[in-house]
């Protein structure tokens, strides 16, 4: 990602943030940093059912994913949960010759479609509009190159 698309993603994550709440929130975005850097959007549906949108980068393509999630409280805390989840997603992968886990024959983009798992926690400040949530989101492959990819590990900040 160039530096003015960051800088963009980030004012259009302080601007998305004044909706969080000192409790809960309903909507709110920002980057999701990792194994795959990219945004994140989260949108609670009730007050434990969310979906989260995500595109980040991966292998110099672009991915999508949407995921569903349910969120429980931790230690009888609203600010701090985790949550679980499952989803779909769909991409372009580019220029992945030089990796040892795919065909070296292969210099072209190539679709990618599958399905997600999520599981995470998140921690909502109190006296700032931000939320923190550290998550583990394995994928496996079914369109493309098939395989499970388990190595997806993001922290968002919202």
């Amino acid at each position: 990602m160039k530096y003015y698309q960051k800088l963009l993603v980030l004012l259009f994550s302080f601007l998305i943030a004044g909706s969080l709440q000192a409790q809960n929130y309903n909507t709110a975005a920002g980057l999701r940093l990792g194994a795959s850097n990219g945004v994140s959007i989260k949108h609670f549906m009730g007050s434990s059912d969310a979906v989260e949108l995500i595109a980040n980068t991966r292998w110099r393509g672009i991915q999508l994913i949407g995921l569903y999630e349910r969120h429980q409280s931790i230690a009888k805390s609203q600010r701090f949960q985790f949550y679980y989840g499952a989803g779909a997603h769909a991409g372009i992968w580019n220029d992945y010759d030089n990796h040892p886990w795919f065909d070296k024959d292969k210099t072209s983009s190539e679709v990618v479609v599958g399905i997600d798992a999520i599981l995470g926690v998140e921690y909502v400040f109190k006296s700032v509009p931000f939320a923190l949530s550290l998550d583990w989101k394995p994928e496996l492959n079914i369109i493309g190159y098939s395989g499970l990819w388990a190595g997806d590990a993001g922290l968002s900040i919202r």
